[in-house]
């Protein structure tokens, strides 16, 4: 194993010896024939072909939440995935007197799930195809700025409304290694999805803040979504008629006891990576752009937690506070480690390595060119992305925010839908409407026009030029007094019916927030423009460092993965705890006997009073491990995720869900830019604890059995 001051080559991607580098990668499912060897060397007992098949388990049965992953454990449509993320709809279906925040919810009967917050989705990979030579169909090297960013987005949305023509399909395209390829993911999207079950708040966020990013972790993070279809089948909103989704695949939960070294595979949706940035890139983002970005999420949530005057307020504002502390201690953990671990020194020896490659004579014209080229761009890029960090703090104020996605939805609708801005288009309609409803269960105009005010002292630190100074304008006209007494968009149906109104009525409306978006527009507008020159730019240098770096690899023979991008990926590594300090180390797992040792009877340690007499009881029945001698909770692997990840089936050598992966820890938080196999640890709540809390505290007996594993 490699220690944390080793330094290694670009991306430590495969290079040297490969069992100590076998835990790196979040690979895409058709390069597992690739892996073969590594695969089986590492311990997987299937096939490692099955992993590039979708339509089979184990991937056939991992599903996204459009944020999170989760996965099939029933043929009846069942979804298992965290507790943190369905916390939406748990917070979206409590209210003063049901606080299913922290007292849980159990259906036990189909008739008894709940309606999930609106905009919730079950989106079901159904085929993942490469489609580059589509989309640079017309894009040429002399194509850039913006004129490149509209030949892509025309592309884009030409393969999208061909793959979409198929009714209850979302397509998306994406870009893999910087642009150098795109690949189409089709889905299912399922509508209808309602909640199940979720155990208490003190079971699932046990340990709150407290304990977030850290080991050792005692937290049941798991709950259960259902997905619904009509009754022919096809995806279709919420209906008392619907049927629960067959799917084609769903995952079996393991009865081996899982311990210490045991090989393991994740498979989800990683939402971003960012491996392949340069030393520049990386020390202007540690060094400006985190540590402000960081400050903001810890402004916010103060300022949340000063506002919140009484248990509707908490309930209200749970879910958007929870984002933003989780967040923010991620950041700040990133920042602690990288200084400890001298992440830009590293990302210098890479790019070092690099350049002494592409200095050589015959690659000089062309990939020592593209380095030059991408690098001169990085400073211009940093300082867009730092403004745009501080400005999109005023759309936090959900009411503004409203407004101008309905301003620009009004002017949108004025084109033909292929020309529309992305987002603004006819198939985006739903997920605006949902947006735009699910504030009334998560709005306090108080609080609001708090939150407003604070984006506007930030803002107002940026020079007039990388400001909306017409919108600043407006809003001192009005006042933040008369803006929120005079709006008509706190009433959802007032808000639903703008979708469907002219720019004529936005011109001449009376309601302040309406004025805010008119008089927003055209700065709004001129700053997109800018920054699709930018992007443009960006992107064509991207492709031509990112061929640099892959021609780079493949001299070396070493095998590249992509950089997150949400899209479905795999890793594989072993349970595994750690060395810490020295004399001190992590083992790989946790016990009930945590649980009682940590418990004080006082948020965040408060376990119900039926778990904790369950556990005194002492008795595990077939969950407790053989290894162990009593009931795991969480565990430790050398797998490799981040954000995204979260609700991830966990699966042993067999492909059976042995837990859900939760959370990394702050030591491991360097991962996001650079993998380092000594500290990164993924954090998993094991399946074992999950149903021994279903089965002796939440009575949720049934769920079991649909599952298999009838108690």
């Amino acid at each position: 194993m490699r220690t944390g001051r080793q330094v290694s080559g670009f991306l430590l991607a495969l290079a040297g010896a490969e069992a100590a580098l076998a835990a790196e990668g979040m690979w895409m499912p058709g390069q597992a024939p690739a892996l073969s060897a590594r695969l089986r060397e590492a311990g997987l007992a299937l096939p490692p072909e099955r992993l590039a098949d979708l339509a089979a388990a184990p991937m056939g049965a991992i599903a996204s939440l459009g944020g999170c992953s989760a996965s099939f454990v029933s043929p009846q449509g069942l979804v298992a995935t965290n507790h943190h993320c369905v916390l939406g709809s748990i917070q979206f279906n409590a209210r003063e007197g049901r606080n299913l925040i922290r007292d849980g919810f159990l259906a036990r009967t189909r008739s008894e799930e709940l309606p999930a917050a609106p905009g919730t989705r079950v989106y079901v990979i159904e085929a993942l195809d490469d489609v580059t030579a589509a989309m640079m169909t017309g894009v040429t090297p002399r194509l850039t700025g913006a004129a490149r960013v509209r030949a892509l987005e025309a592309n884009r949305k030409a393969i999208i409304a061909a793959c979409e023509a198929e009714p209850g399909r979302r397509c998306e395209v994406r870009s893999y290694f910087g642009g150098a390829q795109y690949w189409r993911q089709r889905m299912l999207e399922i509508r209808d999805v309602r909640l199940v079950h979720a155990p208490a708040g003190s079971v699932g966020n046990f340990g709150g803040e407290v304990d977030n990013w850290q080991w050792p972790r005692h937290t049941g993070d798991y709950s259960f979504y259902r997905a619904y279809v009509a009754p022919d089948g096809r995806p279709a909103a919420y209906a008392a008629e619907n049927v629960p989704y067959v799917p084609r695949a769903h995952l079996k939960l393991a009865n081996d006891d899982l311990k210490d070294g045991d090989f393991v595979l994740i498979a989800g949706f990683p939402g971003v990576t960012e491996r392949f940035r340069t030393a520049a890139e990386t020390e202007g983002w540690y060094g400006r752009i985190y540590p402000r970005q960081q400050r903001l999420l810890a402004d916010y949530s103060a300022l949340i937690a000063r506002e919140t005057q009484g248990e509707a307020d908490r309930i209200a504002y749970a879910s958007i506070k929870a984002g933003a502390d989780n967040y923010a201690k991620k950041i700040a953990g990133q920042m602690a480690v990288a200084r400890q671990f001298d992440l830009v020194g590293r990302k210098r020896a890479s790019d070092a390595r690099l350049g002494e490659w592409a200095a050589r004579p015959e690659h000089r014209r062309t990939h020592a060119l593209a380095i030059s080229n991408y690098d001169s761009l990085a400073a211009e890029a940093l300082a867009a992305d730092e403004a745009r960090l501080v400005n999109q703090t005023l759309n936090r104020a959900q009411l503004l925010n409203a407004a101008r996605t309905l301003y620009r939805w009004a002017n949108e609708r004025m084109k033909p839908d292929s020309e529309r801005e992305p987002g603004f288009q006819e198939r985006d309609r739903q997920s605006v409407i949902d947006r735009l409803s699910v504030i009334d269960r998560r709005f306090v105009a108080r609080i609001d026009r708090a939150i407003l005010a604070q984006a506007l002292a930030e803002v107002a630190t940026l020079p007039p030029a990388q400001r909306n100074t017409a919108l600043e304008a407006r809003i001192a006209e009005i006042g933040l007094d008369r803006l929120y007494a005079g709006t008509r968009l706190t009433d959802q149906a007032e808000r639903l019916a703008w979708l469907d109104r002219p720019v004529a009525d936005f011109i001449a409306s009376d309601d302040p927030f309406i004025q805010l978006a008119v008089a927003a527009y055209a700065q709004d507008m001129a700053a997109e423009a800018r920054r699709k020159d930018l992007e443009g730019r960006l992107d064509a240098a991207r492709v031509a460092w990112m061929g640099a770096v892959r021609a780079h690899a493949a001299a070396e023979g070493r095998l590249l993965y992509p950089d997150a991008n949400g899209s479905l990926r795999f890793t594989f590594g072993h349970v595994r705890g750690r060395p810490t300090r020295d004399g001190e180390a992590w083992t790989a797992f946790t016990t009930a006997g945590g649980i009682l040792a940590k418990d004080t009877g006082k948020d965040p340690f408060d376990s119900p009073p039926a778990l904790l007499a369950a556990l005194r009881e002492g008795k595990w029945g077939p969950l407790g491990s053989a290894s162990l001698g009593t009931l795991p909770v969480n565990f430790l692997s050398t797998t490799d995720i981040t954000n995204g990840n979260s609700g991830s089936a966990v699966l042993n050598a067999k492909g059976e869900l042995v837990g859900l992966a939760f959370d990394g820890t702050l030591e491991g938080m360097l991962s996001d830019w650079w993998f380092d196999e000594a500290t990164t640890r993924t954090i998993a709540v094991d399946q074992r604890y999950m149903r021994f809390v279903m089965e002796r505290v939440d009575g949720a007996a049934g769920l079991l059995a649909e599952m298999g594993v009838a108690p």
